[in-house]
């Protein structure tokens, strides 16, 4: 693990003493010195997240930890925006590249210890790769060094007190009909909890954009969401394509992942420059944080009312006689695709992620963009790689794959995918704001 007192000089020796093994099997071009170093380490952490298996519920704060870190690292030289968390301004004469790849370095190294050795030689590969612009003799890459390992590391100490690894009593639901209890196979209490508690990054508390309560049983949005499940999201028999089936596993994948991966790409294809890059991740990733926490403190709290309908297709379907509503009819042998996850229905994680995210990169971009996604199975297997042409419908195949794997209802999905929408309008404008007479 990354310690805060490590020096500057410590730094810069690990750079050049594993540059000299590693950059004879670098390109020139690969690292060349223009490099976008943002852009460059946002994959970094696409590529630890893979290689970790990183569970989706728990990346989405980790991205955001990482991109605070680079965009106030980089800004507290640039002066542009207001900070995110950092208020400190940089020593005059600072390297912005050289902070960001320190601010990016010490914040991943330190929560990712097990991958200390990749990210060694990817740090040493970034710095070695600067040029001494300023022509003395490497101070001003020294100094964004030590100032991007002091923001990051400010970052991390803010974070860690944030409720994420506080410990909360196992929450089972209730037995009510309609309300949500867990489910097969493994029959286990609320997995990721933890981010019920988790203080948010810009929105005011994680119940601003709390959703209204779900439809109730006897209503017809109910009989609507119950129907379309039963017969799209069933693992046998199903009314699904081939292609559909295909895209309820793809999209059981980490969002983090998906969504940085999608916005890399575009921002490689237009050019974006390191200044827009650095915001416009920034507002991706704390967006996607704050929809995560926002929706399981939602999870948490419909699933505890017995009221509310948050029981899942998988329960739900085999107990409808007991529902008292006349249009839904029980199916005692009903299994969804994939296996459902062990947290109330409503909201619905993944859908918010996917409209947090394709709202952030539809601010900034027009749709028709070209880009491609990977999913790695939590069984640590390879889906073969999608292909886009337009960020909606990316947005959509990924909120869609929800009802076609069996694990969510279609109002669900459409209600979640509007909270996402909402919380990343709000952080885009509500933080990170250019401050006046700033220049580029």
């Amino acid at each position: 693990m990354m310690k805060s007192c490590l020096s500057r000089q410590l730094f810069v020796g690990l750079a050049f003493a594993v540059a000299a093994i590693v950059a004879p099997v670098l390109s020139s071009s690969a690292w060349a010195a223009d490099r976008n170093q943002v852009l460059e380490w946002n994959q970094v952490f696409v590529d630890t997240l893979v290689a970790t298996n990183t569970p989706n519920a728990s990346s989405q704060r980790l991205g955001a930890i990482v991109h605070t870190a680079i965009f106030d690292a980089y800004n507290g030289i640039e002066q542009r925006y207001t900070p995110i968390y950092f208020q400190g301004r940089a020593p005059a004469g600072a390297s912005r590249r050289a902070a960001v790849i320190a601010a990016a370095y010490t914040a991943l190294a330190s929560l990712f210890p097990a991958r200390q050795a990749a990210l060694d030689a990817s740090y040493a590969a970034s710095v070695a790769a600067l040029s001494d612009d300023g022509e003395d003799g490497g101070e001003a890459r020294e100094r964004g060094i030590s100032w991007g390992i002091e923001v990051a590391n400010a970052v991390l100490a803010w974070r860690a007190t944030d409720g994420f690894n506080a410990r909360s009593p196992a929450f089972f639901g209730g037995t009510a009909i309609g309300q949500w209890r867990p489910t097969p196979p493994a029959f286990g209490p609320m997995s990721a909890q933890a981010l019920a508690f988790t203080s948010p990054f810009v929105v005011v508390n994680t119940t601003q954009f709390q959703p209204d309560p779900p439809r109730g049983l006897l209503s017809a949005t109910y009989t609507d969401d119950f129907n379309a499940v039963k017969a799209l999201g069933r693992r046998t028999g199903s009314r699904r394509t081939e292609d559909q089936t295909a895209l309820a596993a793809f999209w059981e994948g980490n969002a983090s992942v998906h969504w940085n991966q999608a916005a890399n790409q575009i921002c490689t294809a237009n050019h974006l420059s390191m200044s827009d890059a650095n915001r416009l991740f920034g507002v991706l990733n704390i967006a996607m944080a704050d929809t995560a926490f926002t929706i399981w403190t939602a999870k948490r709290w419909y699933g505890a009312i017995a009221t509310e309908v948050t029981w899942r297709p998988v329960t739900a379907i085999p107990l409808a006689d007991l529902d008292g509503n006349p249009d839904t009819t029980l199916d005692p042998d009903w299994l969804p695709l994939v296996t459902t996850p062990s947290h109330p229905e409503y909201p619905a994680g993944h859908p918010a992620q996917n409209g947090a995210a394709a709202t952030v990169l539809l601010s900034r971009f027009p749709d028709a963009q070209t880009f491609t996604l990977t999913t790695r199975t939590s069984a640590g297997v390879d889906l073969p790689s999608r292909m886009y042409t337009s960020i909606s419908a990316a947005r959509a195949d990924g909120d869609n794959a929800r009802v076609w794997g069996g694990m969510h209802y279609p109002s669900t999905v459409t209600i979640s995918d509007g909270v996402g929408e909402a919380i990343a309008n709000y952080v885009n404008l509500n933080a990170m704001q250019a401050v006046r007479g700033s220049q580029k």
